[in-house]
Order: structure tokens, then sequence, then C-alpha cells
């Protein structure tokens, strides 16, 4: 039995499936999951001593790679001051400074200390400013585990959701209606059904959450449209896209201005942040300001800011962007290349440091089409890279990552190993 088997035994005894967020335990994909004792750059290692170049990076927040020797000092520098305050510091304001800097429809931004706490307090701040209480998601899109958002689609077209999650009552799930993603008809006809009570829309602007999916042009831009004919409130989940896809977010990307946005992983620099801001008169509501209530001990935390600090002054530097998406399209043009030459069917597509790979002829454009996807050929995919020493997301339907630590030569040895997998058939 390997170390990591091994780990994997003892932590089911105390830890609900041996694992603390649910996709670690390579249910999806079979096998014990790899505990990880180290990283520095592109690479970890696991409890078996073995290397892995790793195209996880935390689920994305380690766009510098791991163990960034800057991202560190800073933190261990202020580790040796304090902890945590839970009082203000000079820090939360350098750092909310150079995200309203940085996001052009920032005007204010409340710092938190995770993705989900981010997203659930912008809705909750979006129904108060509104007054209403519908929200809009989109099929296959992962806003984190509050309970609004935890809402599997009707029982037909512009119905409302039921619970896709025990524990989340009924009742508060008929509030939330879940439409399909880069369907811009489908949006027109919930807004001109239930266009009255909307609060908000919310989504990934780059969907990844269930793999890698690209929005139609048109799709958001029907989507600011709707909302501001309708009075209903924008929110770009920018948790995984923030700083990921481009300077300015995909908002900047794709020229689009929600009302609020959400941020986490590459804000907080490998370290537990995550912010949610946007319109002055919107994020006044929020109390001490106005009435909707949103408070957290550790938001803010010192070491946190001290690393997210670092990592977005460390990626405004002139041409980051661009070599990182360079990088990550021959990462993704070098695996399309060898599928089609070994005959696979494979397509892989990025934006900026994202990537997606599919078992599929085309990149798929909905939450169906990656269902459609030969799931049981990306396993088989996964074991053969993980055991030729290369670390992908552990399911199909989640994107993957791109550092600014992962040289060509290790792009190169990854198409080569895929290569010889789907050589051997």
């Amino acid at each position: 039995m390997t170390r990591n088997e091994e780990l994997f035994l003892r932590a089911q005894k105390t830890i609900p499936g041996g694992v603390n967020s649910p996709v670690r335990a390579f249910r999806s994909v079979g096998g014990a999951p790899r505990f990880f004792t180290r990283g520095e750059g592109a690479r970890v290692w696991d409890a078996d001593g073995k290397a892995y170049i790793d195209y996880v990076g935390s689920w994305g927040p380690l766009i510098l790679g791991h163990a960034d020797a800057d991202t560190v000092r800073a933190v261990q520098q202020t580790a040796a001051k304090g902890l945590s305050f839970g009082a203000p510091t000079e820090g939360e304001i350098e750092l909310a400074e150079l995200l309203v800097q940085r996001v052009p429809s920032m005007d204010m931004v409340r710092l938190v200390s995770s993705g989900t706490e981010a997203t659930m307090s912008a809705i909750r701040l979006a129904r108060g400013f509104t007054g209403r209480d519908a929200i809009v998601k989109f099929e296959g899109c992962y806003h984190g585990h509050g309970d609004s958002l935890l809402v599997k689609a009707g029982s037909g077209l512009l119905t409302f959701g039921n619970p896709s999650s025990a524990g989340v009552p009924a009742d508060l799930a008929q509030h939330t209606l879940v439409l399909d993603y880069n369907d811009a008809q489908g949006l027109r006809d919930a807004f001109a059904k239930h266009g009255k009570t909307i609060a908000c829309v919310i989504v990934e602007p780059v969907a990844g959450n269930m793999n890698l999916i690209v929005p139609k042009p048109e799709f958001l831009a029907a989507m600011r449209e709707l909302c501001t004919q309708h009075g209903a409130v924008l929110i770009f989940d920018e948790v995984m896209t923030g700083f990921r896809v481009g300077p300015a977010s995909a908002q900047g990307l794709y020229g689009i201005t929600p009302d609020l946005s959400t941020f986490g992983k590459v804000v907080g620099g490998g370290m537990p942040l995550g912010a949610f801001g946007g319109r002055r008169d919107i994020m006044e509501k929020i109390a001490p300001l106005g009435p909707v209530y949103q408070a957290g001990t550790l938001s803010g935390n010192p070491l946190s800011v001290a690393a997210g600090l670092v990592t977005l002054k460390k990626i405004a530097a002139p041409g980051f962007y661009e070599a990182l998406a360079a990088k990550t399209k021959a990462l993704v043009d070098g695996l399309a290349g060898a599928a089609r030459q070994r005959g696979v069917k494979f397509s892989a597509q990025s934006v900026g440091g994202m990537f997606g790979m599919y078992f599929a002829a085309t990149p798929p454009t909905s939450c169906a089409e990656v269902m459609a996807s030969d799931k049981d050929a990306f396993n088989r995919y996964f074991h053969a890279m993980l055991d030729a020493g290369f670390y992908f997301a552990p399911s199909a339907f989640e994107a993957g990552f791109v550092s600014a630590a992962h040289s060509d030569a290790d792009i190169a040895a990854t198409v080569a190993a895929a290569d010889a997998i789907f050589a051997a058939g």
C-alpha cells in the first residue's frame, strides 16, 4: 500500500469522505487522492515522494506557481507582526485601492474570506438593493455552496428550481431560476416572464466549473441589456476568472460592465481571501452604511492581504498576460494536435491562463454538451497522465490552470506524454 493510500484510509476515519472538499476525493475518476507535501514552481510532490507537473494550481490562485519567493516572504514578514487583529489594517486599504484601480466597474469593495462568502454576500446585497427575491443562475455554473445557489433546473422551461443538495429548503430554492448557459433567447424569455421579480443575474463570465466554457458574445451582451432594462443587478462571478484571463479580468476581456463582481483565488495569492464590489450606490447599502448585513472576523486577514498584494503587483508586469496566454494556448494546441494525429476524439481550448480539455469532437458550449462528452475516456487519460507525472483536475468537469512558472519544456513534456497515451489507445 502506498503512503497516499494509507493517508486516505486514515483520513476517512475522522473526515467525511477523507477530504475537506468533495472533488479532492477522486470519486469521479476512482482511486486514492494524492496527499501533497510540498510545491515549488510548476511542480508538486506527494506523500510517496513522486513529483508532478501541476495543472490545478490550488484550483487557480497560484498564477505565479507554488511557493513564489516574494509571496512567501511577504506572508512570513506579516506573520511575524501578528496573525490577525479583528480590526482594520492599512494593508486592507491598499488591496481595496488596487482592486478598484484594476477593475473599472468597481467603485467600492468589501474583503471577505472565501469565494462562497463573496457570492452569497453579493446576492444578499442585490436582493436588499432591489427589494426583490428571485435570482437567475445558469446550469453548470458553480458559485459556492450558499443555499440559494445549490439549485438545479426546475421541471420545465422557465420554472424555478429545486434543491440540488440536502439541507437546502425548497422554499428558498424556489426563488432561483436556472437557465442554460450561452442561451441568450432563454434569458430574454425569463425576463419577459419574471422580470419584475428578478433581483439579479449571477454568472461565471467564462464558465470553469463544468470544464471551461467560453461565452458567446451575444449571451453576455443580452445579460447586460436585460438587467439594465428591468432594473436587475448583474453579478459577474470572477472568483475563478478574476485576474486569470486578463489584467482587468473577464469583464475587461469581453467589454461588459457588471453591477457587482465577486473575486477570490488570485486576489489572495494562495491564501484564503475573497472580495465583492461594484457600483457605489449598491455597495453603500452594506452595513455599516446600509441595511444589508455582512460581517466576518477574519475578513481582510493580514496574511491573505499580504499574499494578494504581492501577487497582484507581480502580475501587472508588462507582457505577463501575453506570455501566460501563449503558454496556455501552446498546451491546448499541442494536446489537440496530438489527439488528432492519433485519431482520438478530443478537443481543447483556452482563455488567458485557463484551459479546458474534452473527450468530444469540438469544445462544448453548454452544460448538456459537457455532459455528453466521454467521461470514461477522460478517466483513463487522467490516470495515465497521473502515472506519468502530470496532475490535472480529478474530474472531467473542471477547468485547468497554467502558471507563470510552467516552462516551455514543461508544456512540451506534457504534450509528449499525452501523445504517447493517445498512441497507446
